[in-house]
């Protein structure tokens, strides 16, 4: 990843962050106490090259800001000091840190020999340094052959060791050292939830790992800006728009040199045919780094129109160029990390970032025999955008490092302590050992209330908001983005991480673009509604968006009746008459989204006119609307009410007033129950003997009405080899609002192509 770092990082501590710094005082007083003698923690930061640097600035911003509490010395080696990589030195001074050493351990050669000699030519020289500096502890970042020094050589002086972004899984000879850093290290930050568990596996103590997120990510989430397109003009051209460009960053694979070198020729022959204004950057300094410039100078992108070939870019104009381009291709980390906090599509080539997690915007490339694959690959991908991800962090990494780093007691015994199996189950804490619920942010939209919730993991609804569901578009999508930011805002006093929004609304969506295509008469003007686009850019988290029915099946199948179970059918029972069926332990949606209107199976030629055109559905029979409408009938020849029972002259009658009455003993009445619940039975038949489920769920407020009448016409109607399929009333309260959320939930993010 090509980057500088941040001049104004300092206004991340900004807002929801001030809650770390509430009692600065109290804090440098119960820390000199535990360090001994009053002093301040000597923190050294050591970093290799313009990758790391983009993890660690943030992290020396902060410390820097509190010098009550620390002393920074800043180590600069490898290619930050050669001059083909772009002296990237500068940027730290510009950034205006005092460096104390600089050491060159780069012996050129760009091969496996010269990185090995490399590490030995560090290892002679750091122990002068570390001696001189005489540190509390040192920061080390990543999986870099000169970290593998600079942690070797503190490890052995007995130095404190805080490994960042330990625990994660990419690919080549990376991971051999990202792992062997971690044995070596005391503490650990990671980024992710996966990583932390690899620690954990790798009997590294819970208690000294750290789940922050990626520091970079606390100014990724709020780096768009208004003047990019000067930014993207001087890199790319005057001629260039916003989205209309690619940004390519490859690397070599150590582990597979020559491969490594194709694939880079055939991309590069893949962008000169796909004829898009490209900014190159220059690869890494690994072995093979010199055959991949040879590579681009034999195929003259350094002359190329198309082409704007460069060794470094700043790192606030490289995420703006990123944030609007039509796509990034290449094997950078970046690629699989950064940039998927701004959804813009990434191509991912080869194996150098395999075991990463990735957002949806990450489309795998693992294998290029020619340039067709890679083509391809750009067609599907350009000028897309997918929803804001935040695998990799959630703004707020530098403040919990800090504390972190606050928490270190340098009077425990320095003796790394190996914890072995059994370990700790799922479990993420803060330095205050406090555990942040994971969670979603659901949202319901009805015909009358406009509903959201936060919902933890395991189904319990946190806290939920209502109002009414405005009549026009803009309202409502305005209440919309209020209420979640709202809700958003809470999560973070209740402790909740929030890991996306799922919305659960009537009518056909496309789930996979998070559409509403048509809705219900309930809902008005919410046809061709994009909900995912406004949602993900105003709360930077991943929106999934689905029909109610399919949201009540999924809510079943996660915390609900179908759990665990492989095929099932679930039917709503409310205003209107809908449900999901779950085949193989998945959702079916349909070839145009229009699978599971259970509602309009016809039961009867010639039934009581539908709302959706038709006669006979089960929804003219059974739903909150038909029973109302035969209320209505019954009330206007003033046979609807019994002794006990009465409607005042302002209440409309309702569904609810037919049930009443039937309870009363209104024959009427419980004729119309019961041919209600025929209808639906005979649906129900009609979906055992096409589906074959093994559970129907009713779910809705008409369901223990119906319940029994069901099951009664299954005994007389089904063939005998479905009769023994179980129907049940859902025991869930708020099946909507929970589906939604499992939607978030449940998600699994890596797609390969």
């Amino acid at each position: 990843m090509e980057i500088n770092m941040y001049p104004h990082w300092k206004l991340c501590l900004q807002g929801p962050h001030e809650l770390y710094f509430k009692n600065v005082s109290k804090q440098k007083k119960q820390v000199m106490e535990k360090n001994g003698n009053n002093r301040k923690l000597r923190v050294c930061v050591a970093t290799c090259n313009r990758a790391d640097y983009s993890k660690l600035a943030p992290i020396m911003f902060g410390i820097k800001m509190e010098p009550e509490f620390f002393e920074l010395d800043v180590v600069v080696l490898g290619s930050h000091l050669i001059d083909d990589y772009g002296n990237t030195y500068r940027m730290i001074e510009q950034d205006d840190f005092d460096i104390n050493t600089r050491l060159h351990t780069i012996v050129r050669g760009e091969d496996e020999a010269a990185m090995v000699e490399s590490v030995g030519l560090a290892l002679v020289k750091l122990p002068d340094v570390l001696n001189r500096l005489k540190p509390d502890i040192m920061i080390v970042h990543g999986d870099r052959f000169d970290a593998l020094a600079l942690a070797t050589s503190a490890a052995l002086m007995n130095i404190r060791i805080l490994h960042i972004e330990g625990g994660e899984v990419s690919g080549t000879i990376d991971d051999s050292i990202r792992h062997a850093i971690t044995k070596l290290a005391h503490y650990h930050v990671c980024c992710t939830r996966s990583a932390e568990q690899h620690l954990i596996s790798m009997c590294e103590d819970h208690d000294r790992i750290l789940l922050a997120g990626c520091p970079s990510y606390d100014k990724l989430l709020s780096a768009k800006n208004k003047d990019y397109m000067s930014i993207i003009r001087m890199w790319l051209g005057d001629d260039v728009k916003s989205k209309d460009y690619i940004v390519a960053l490859q690397h070599p694979v150590t582990t597979d040199i020559k491969h490594s070198i194709k694939m880079f020729e055939l991309t590069l022959d893949a962008l000169i045919s796909f004829n898009k204004r490209t900014l190159v950057l220059f690869p890494n300094i690994d072995a093979g780094s010199k055959e991949m410039v040879r590579v681009m100078r034999k195929k003259g992108i350094e002359h190329h129109p198309n082409f704007r070939a460069v060794k470094h870019v700043p790192f606030d104009q490289f995420i703006q160029l990123v944030a609007h381009a039509g796509c990034m291709i290449g094997n950078s980390s970046c690629g699989v990390r950064e940039v998927g906090a701004f959804g813009t599509p990434v191509i991912n080539l080869g194996t150098r970032q395999i075991g990463r997690e990735t957002g949806e915007n990450v489309l795998h490339v693992r294998d290029a025999d020619t340039q067709d694959k890679i083509l391809q690959a750009l067609h599907l991908q350009f000028g897309k955008q997918y929803p804001c991800s935040k695998i990799y962090g959630d703004g707020n990494a530098v403040p919990r490092i800090l504390k972190f780093l606050k928490s270190i007691d340098l009077q425990e015994p320095l003796q790394k302590k190996f914890c072995f199996p059994p370990v700790k189950e799922n479990i993420s804490q803060d330095i205050d050992h406090i555990l942040e619920t994971l969670s979603a942010l659901a949202v319901d939209l009805g015909g009358t209330n406009l509903r959201v919730a936060i919902v933890s993991m395991k189904g319990e609804i946190v806290k939920k908001y209502t109002q009414f569901n405005p009549k026009t578009y803009e309202e409502r999508i305005n209440l919309i983005l209020q209420m979640c930011v709202e809700a958003a805002a809470e999560a973070v006093k209740l402790n909740c991480r929030i890991l996306g929004v799922g919305i659960s609304t009537g009518g056909r969506v496309n789930p996979r673009e998070g559409v509403v295509l048509h809705s219900t008469k309930l809902i008005q003007e919410w046809n061709s509604v994009d909900l995912r686009s406004p949602l993900s850019d105003t709360l930077h988290l991943p929106v999934w968006v689905d029909n109610d029915g399919n949201c009540a099946a999924l809510a079943e199948r996660k915390f609900g009746q179908g759990k665990g179970l492989e095929n099932f059918v679930t039917l709503i029972t409310g205003t209107g008459i809908g449900g999901g069926i779950i085949h193989q332990h998945e959702l079916i949606h349909g070839s145009s989204f229009c699978a599971a209107e259970l509602g309009h199976l016809v039961v009867s030629l010639d039934g009581p006119d539908c709302s959706c055109g038709g006669r006979g559905c089960i929804e003219a029979y059974a739903s909150g609307m038909a029973l109302q409408r035969e209320a209505k009938k019954l009330h206007d020849e003033d046979l609807l009410l019994v002794e006990g029972m009465s409607v005042p002259k302002d209440e409309a009658v309702s569904a609810a007033h037919l049930i009443q009455a039937a309870k009363l003993g209104n024959v009427k009445a419980q004729s119309i129950l019961r041919t209600a619940g025929t209808a639906l039975g005979l649906g129900v038949v009609n979906i055992l003997h096409t589906i074959n489920p093994s559970l129907v769920i009713l779910s809705g407020v008409l369901a223990s009405h119906y319940i029994h009448i069901v099951k009664d016409v299954i005994r007389r109607q089904a063939l005998s080899s479905v009769q023994d399929v179980d129907v049940v009333v859902s025991d869930l309260a708020d099946p909507a609002l929970l589906g939604a959320a499992s939607m978030v939930l449940d998600y699994t993010t890596r797609r390969i192509c």
